[in-house]
């Protein structure tokens, strides 16, 4: 599961908060400490503030409305270095500027996580052309519609006529992206073989469906103003639509069938120019851990073992005669496992997501002390954009609360949803997932904006595989088989980590990497090759999942070690997912602290 966000190029967003600094009277050492962190607070608001006006999107998807809402965000090479430019420029700032022995640990905290988010987007940068512009997976050429459809409000004319800026606006962007993929292309950077069918449909989908013309109208007849004016802007906007919006995706679909005909390989990305030093970066990238694509396949080889052996006590406990593998394809063939595959058992998928999110809240009081106070919506992916985006995925609440966290679930095909697996999806989605860490870090007060708003893959993935297991200590997977479809969610993970790291380090082929998941998991043959092909354009991501779960358990066994029986389960949560996304190494430090503070 991917939180469905399209990072443009390698930006990012950073910033703090100017709020909760109190000026009281004391010692000169403790007016120099708060002088250090109002100081170190003002700099990271203004970096968030200065990036964030840099980005019209990021305005849209925070629910903010500037000048600027009829724009898009640059996604050119040229800003993209610029940026990396600032950002080498802000860390030299952050060093020469602030004595970090003077700051409080609040704001050390704040000054290491910011640190490290900067050594790493500069890291990355030198890879900026090894990124796919286009590929099945990433939504490159759906996100500004999704943005538009769900996040671009219409509440006024002018909000109306922003938005036919920017149905406008996209030819540019769609511009852009050819121009990028003929450079990574002369440059040997082209997405695989098997990407281009589904490109290729979705695109032609987009330029007959064209989805945002009904969302359009939509809006605006929820406007209070005459026929008349409504008429106008719609006409304006199916102007828009016909002229600039489809020459764009038709440039675009010309320039993803002349990659077609040029890529007739499938290969992991050892095969691009310093393919190997690029996987290593993602693999640093998206785990925060300095582990090589060796020590993951291994780690993930014995992880896939240890859960056979728990996956083979659930088929004692439930009578299956035979081998895991013949289990596994009972699991794939079992009715009782699987929705109708019609819009009925989409509404049953639906309804039954929605009941399990209410169930978690009711006992979640018990667990956290904190939860958020957004709403979670659950909804099933848009026709349009079924064969663009991942299983299911997770979309934040808009920075004021009035836009809902939602949890996506794709339901192009009843016969590859899985019950078992899917109620342990939810819990990752939703809650106790995604929604209580992503939705409750927006909501804390006195905390950094760049900290409310951050990210990290291997923290925030890693905490929602967490929250699969700690559903089960909530009262949860009752049914024996719901747990199995929990450890089924788990091995996938662990798969992962040997398919991600056998195709970009050790040259497997996409057939190989299948062979591996039929053999090991019983997902559907659906799902293995989503995933499977997932992996070959974003390398590197799918092992943050794993590994960040395992570093949390890791730190709350060393917690109850230490704590013994005065552990609290709250006050841990409190510690993980209180304080905003952080790396992981960082996290363990944090951990560490609230360890020592808490021994008797």
């Amino acid at each position: 599961m991917v939180l469905r966000i399209y990072i443009l190029s390698f930006m990012i967003i950073l910033g703090g908060s100017k709020a909760n600094l109190v000026f009281a009277a004391g010692s000169s050492a403790k007016a120099t400490i708060l002088s250090q962190d109002a100081r170190l607070a003002q700099f990271f608001e203004d970096i968030f503030q200065r990036n964030i006006a840099n980005s019209p999107d990021r305005q849209t998807s925070l629910g903010l409305k500037t000048e600027r809402q009829g724009l898009w965000t640059d996604i050119s090479d040229d800003y993209s270095k610029a940026r990396t430019e600032e950002v080498k420029q802000d860390l030299a700032r952050l060093e020469a500027e602030f004595d970090y022995a003077k700051l409080s640990p609040d704001s050390q905290l704040s000054y290491d996580i910011f640190k490290f988010k900067l050594q790493q987007a500069i890291e990355n940068a030198r890879f900026l052309r090894h990124l796919y512009v286009l590929d099945q997976f990433q939504g490159q050429f759906t996100y500004s519609l999704t943005l538009l459809q769900n996040n671009h409000k219409i509440d006024s004319v002018q909000d109306a006529q922003d938005y036919i800026s920017r149905i406008i606006g996209i030819e540019d962007r769609l511009a852009e992206m050819v121009k990028q993929s003929q450079d990574r292309a002369n440059y040997g950077v082209i997405a695989p073989q098997f990407a281009f069918p589904a490109m290729i449909a979705d695109i032609q989908s987009i330029i007959e469906q064209v989805p945002i013309k009904a969302d359009f109208a939509d809006k605006v007849a929820a406007l209070n103003i005459s026929a008349a004016e409504k008429k106008g802007l719609i006409d304006n906007a199916n102007k828009a639509i016909e002229g600039p919006f489809k020459r764009g995706y038709i440039a675009l679909l010309n320039e993803v069938k002349r990659l077609a005909k040029l890529q007739k390989a499938t290969q992991g990305v050892w095969a691009l120019p310093e393919g190997e030093a690029f996987y290593q970066n993602r693999i640093k990238n998206y785990t925060n851990l300095d582990m090589t694509a060796d020590q993951i396949h291994e780690f993930g080889k014995a992880d896939v073992a240890r859960i056979h052996a728990e996956m083979r006590q659930i088929m004692q406990k439930v009578g299956f005669k035979g081998s895991l593998q013949a289990f596994f394809e009972f699991v794939r063939t079992d009715p009782n496992n699987f929705y109708p595959n019609s819009e009925a058992g989409q509404e049953a998928f639906l309804a039954d997501a929605r009941a399990q999110t209410a169930a978690i809240f009711k006992v979640a009081p018990k667990f956290f002390n904190k939860l958020p106070k957004a709403e979670l919506e659950v909804r099933k992916v848009e026709a349009w954009r079924e064969n663009s985006t991942s299983i299911a995925f997770y979309n934040r609440p808009s920075m004021d609360g009035t836009r809902p966290g939602i949890y996506y679930a794709n339901l192009a095909d009843m016969t590859g949803v899985q019950k078992y697996v899917f109620t342990a999806i939810t819990y990752h989605e939703g809650v106790p997932g995604h929604h209580f860490q992503l939705a409750l870090a927006q909501e804390l007060e006195g905390l950094s904006n760049f900290r409310k708003f951050g990210g990290g893959n291997a923290f925030v993935e890693g905490w929602a595989l967490y929250a699969e297991k700690l559903a089960k200590e909530m009262g949860f997977y009752q049914d024996p088989m719901q747990d199995f479809g929990r450890l089924q969610d788990e091995i996938w993970r662990s798969v992962r980590l040997v398919t991600d790291t056998g195709i970009h380090a050790k040259k497997w082929t996409r057939q190989q990497a299948i062979d591996y998941f039929v053999k090991n998991t019983p997902l559907s043959p659906q799902d293995i090759e989503t995933e499977v092909e997932r992996y070959f354009v974003l390398p590197g991501q799918a092992l943050g999942y794993k590994m960040g779960m395992t570093k949390i358990l890791e730190l709350r066994q060393r917690a109850e070690n230490a704590l013994g029986d005065t552990f609290d389960i709250r006050a841990f949560h409190d510690v993980i997912i209180g304080q905003g996304a952080m790396p992981l190494p960082i996290l363990e430090q944090q951990v560490d602290r609230y360890i020592e503070s808490n021994k008797i």
